[in-house]
């Protein structure tokens, strides 16, 4: 079920509830193809990490990188918040590979 919708709906990610303001990390090294704000997503990060793996992070307080901006692993890309369709502070936490969303758990 989804949280905010209230209807049967795929949940392509993991929520990891944190205090709002706590710093999100980069998963791995890569380039951020997005940084913007979206409806639903909130404030959000898309990092392409090569070889058809993206990370998303969504619903942040405020973000710390530009589109086109390299990152390294673990730095501090945003801030945990409650923007976009939201009941509560977390990051949504998503992996899409060769276009397919996969389980993120084995990229945390």
């Amino acid at each position: 079920m989804h949280p905010t919708l209230k209807v049967q709906k795929f949940h392509n990610g993991v929520d990891l509830a944190a205090p709002g303001g706590s710093p999100i990390l980069a998963a791995y090294d890569g380039k951020v193809v997005a940084a913007a704000y979206s409806s639903s997503m909130g404030n959000y990060i898309m990092i392409d990490h090569g070889d058809g793996l993206y990370t998303i992070y969504m619903h942040a307080s405020a973000l710390y990188v530009s589109k086109g901006q390299t990152v390294s692993k673990a730095q501090k890309i945003a801030a945990v918040g409650s923007t976009g369709r939201s009941t509560g502070n977390h990051l949504h936490f998503g992996v899409r590979l060769n276009g397919n969303y996969v389980d993120p758990m084995g990229y945390l």
